[in-house]
């Protein structure tokens, strides 16, 4: 056996180190608490090679260069076999050469590996150009890091060319004729060196070769392109259902609560960290960064990332942590203000092409400043005691809930004799504005046909805010005086107004066993329309309509066409859309508490106003309270509520009954 013992001491060292250097770097992502994300193997298989392999991610939502990534990854994946028969033909190259294997494999081989070598040069040119001239609106987009990649990549790519070159100058590749680039360079550059002088080129090609090759492998543990080993990973561990609730959590005596140490994430949490591509996606579509706020959900991620790389290592030695991961006011901790700026809308990990989970971190750091420190803004102090006294943002006396629908038959439900509870939460029951769509629902209840009924002053809030601000402890004490109301009183299907309730009722209740059939109004409504429960007098004309995505309707939960269906059945039309809509939607910027607190510099439902009357609307049209008090602010301060109304779907349709 032939073997190069300068090649084989190079290989073994290289290899030792990168083992080394990955093991250091994930053996911290189990200092995490533990989750299962090793259910339904089959799926997350077939998942990861959709989202993973196919790039799915990568090339939608419009991004002009998700197609170079797709064509750096798949080219990545084809060099990568090319890249092990290198090495391993370096080691024994009388044993391992693609050139042992039929000529017909070998030649297409040959053929795929030189165009996909010169793909990956091409992608690689496009991607430092871009960094150049059309830079992303980060700046670490520049970075040297993000540079020093792209170079070693374009140097190993020329690496490629300039030893298959070589060979073919020199008369020694059989498959020449089948790889078209190397051939062109060969026949250009080396047509009249000398034959001799060959070896020399072959031998200078293929070491530097190996060494970027080897270069570029222990390199990635130690630079923000980490997320080619952890990316891949972490979408076969990615969530198998929508993202759209939290973690309980268990109130002990004795136990911490929230995250305020790295190692208090789960495993899950910090192995996001290290998948983060840095693409910048969520930052485009993230509402508080768009408006100028703190908070920027890629550099969350980045600080989880370099905290736990700070302080990991001195949690194995037993050693107090010397980064905060919250308020330390440097690279690496995450200021609270960030934290209390997200608007939980979910638009972050929507985009994300691995999946990483923005708004559980989130909200885990928010239960930790709320739970552990009480450090909140003040203006959460009043709404938290109002909840925990009155169960109502306001503080209202809980006789008033039904005032609302004074004038309208309206039965107090029981059980076994109605069938549906209509839920119309704090804003549809205490807001005026929000009344006036509590009352439109009752009156397409009623000429449904359906039976329903209501629990007036025994109806509590479902806690949706105070989970979402991460005061859990009052939320689990509603939850479960809610549960127990709707097992007294034989509740099982429930109708509601707003979509935080929704969500909440629907997924949040089912972690303590409340298995509930919630159902949005938009969507009982449609599924009325469609079964002819509901008579519509003809063709409403109310102008120009544009649509407005709840988050927590649409990404949360999925509901898109339901509301744009009755629109159309409404009026004879569907919708017009705005730029941002369906599962890109831009938040009215008051869910995640942000309806409880102030907001400073552009706010976000004036962003989203503007792309609203870019659209001359006439009516504007919404499913969701919150939404509809951010809109109706928002036309306010532009001064155009008197040419532009908004309606909730509700209101569009009581109108237009017979």
């Amino acid at each position: 056996m032939s073997l190069n013992l300068t090649i084989i001491i190079v290989f073994a060292a290289a290899i030792a180190l990168f083992c080394w250097s990955f093991f250091q770097r994930f053996r911290l992502v189990l200092l995490g608490r533990p989750e299962n994300r090793f259910n339904d193997v089959g799926k997350r298989i077939r998942d990861m090679l959709y989202y993973a392999f196919g790039q799915r991610c990568t090339v939608s939502h419009g991004y002009r260069f998700g197609l170079n990534h797709l064509v750096l990854f798949w080219s990545f994946m084809i060099l990568l076999v090319a890249n092990t028969e290198f090495l391993l033909h370096g080691l024994f190259p009388d044993y391992v050469r693609f050139s042992l294997l039929p000529n017909g494999a070998y030649y297409t081989l040959s053929f795929v590996f030189d165009i996909a070598s010169v793909l990956t040069l091409l992608a690689v040119c496009i991607a430092i150009i871009r960094r150049l001239a059309f830079p992303p609106s980060y700046i670490e987009a520049r970075s040297l890091d993000a540079f020093i990649i792209l170079v070693l990549i374009a140097l190993l790519m020329i690496a490629f060319f300039g030893l298959h070159a070589s060979e073919i100058a020199q008369g020694r590749e059989g498959a020449a004729r089948y790889m078209p680039v190397s051939n062109f360079v060969a026949s250009t550059f080396l047509s009249n060196i000398q034959l001799a002088s060959l070896n020399g080129y072959i031998n200078a090609f293929w070491w530097l070769h190996a060494i970027i090759l080897l270069g570029f492998l222990n390199y990635l543990p130690y630079s923000k392109h980490m997320h080619i080993l952890a990316a891949i990973p972490n979408v076969f561990f990615r969530s198998l259902v929508n993202v759209n609730t939290q973690p309980r959590e268990e109130f002990k005596k004795g136990n911490s609560f929230g995250v305020g140490q790295i190692d208090q994430f789960t495993w899950k949490g910090l192995f996001d960290s290290y998948s983060c591509t840095e693409c910048g996606r969520c930052s485009d579509n993230c509402p508080a960064t768009f408006t100028g706020k703190l908070l920027n959900p890629r550099l969350v991620i980045h600080d989880i990332k370099v905290n736990l790389l700070k302080n990991g290592p001195l949690i194995i030695k037993k050693k107090e942590a010397e980064l905060p991961l919250i308020c330390g006011g440097k690279e690496g901790s995450i200021a609270d203000e960030v934290l209390w700026a997200c608007t939980t809308c979910g638009a972050c990990m929507e985009v994300c092409p691995v999946f990483i989970e923005h708004v559980p971190r989130i909200v885990d750091m928010r239960r930790n400043l709320v739970e552990m420190s009480a450090k909140v803004p003040d203006e959460l102090l009043a709404l938290f005691e109002n909840m925990e006294q009155r169960s109502n943002p306001w503080g209202i006396v809980p006789a008033e809930r039904i005032k609302w629908a004074a004038q309208l038959d309206v039965k107090p439900f029981e059980g076994g004799k109605i069938e549906y509870l209509f839920y119309a939460g704090c804003f549809g029951a205490f807001d005026a504005r929000s009344r006036r769509v509590s009352m439109a629902i009752s009156r397409i209840l009623n000429a449904s046909g359906i039976s329903w009924g209501m629990l007036g002053k025994d109806e509590l809030c479902c806690g949706d805010s105070m989970r979402r601000l991460g005061n859990e402890f009052v939320f689990d004490r509603m939850v479960r005086e809610n549960i127990r109301i709707f097992k007294e009183k034989g509740i099982k299907k429930i109708i509601t107004q707003c979509p935080h309730c929704y969500n909440t009722l629907k997924n949040d209740y089912r972690q303590f066993g409340a298995e509930l059939e919630v159902i949005h109004h938009t969507e009982l409504i449609s599924n009325m329309i469609k079964a002819g429960k509901l008579e519509l007098n003809g063709i409403k004309d109310l102008g120009n309509v544009v649509f407005h995505d709840s988050c927590y309707l649409g990404r949360y939960n999925g509901v898109y066409e339901a509301p744009r269906n009755v629109i159309t059945s409404v009026t004879g039309h569907a919708p017009i859309e705005m730029e941002h809509r369906n599962d890109i939607s831009f938040c009215c910027g008051a869910g995640g508490g942000r309806m409880w607190m102030e907001e400073s510099g552009k706010r976000i439902n004036a962003a989203r106003v503007d792309e609203a009357m870019n659209k001359d609307p006439i009516t504007i049209c919404v499913c969701c309270p919150y939404c509809m008090t951010m809109f109706e602010d928002g036309l306010k301060a532009k001064k155009a509520d008197d040419r532009v109304q908004v309606l909730d779907l509700a209101e569009i349709v009581s109108g237009a009954l017979k």
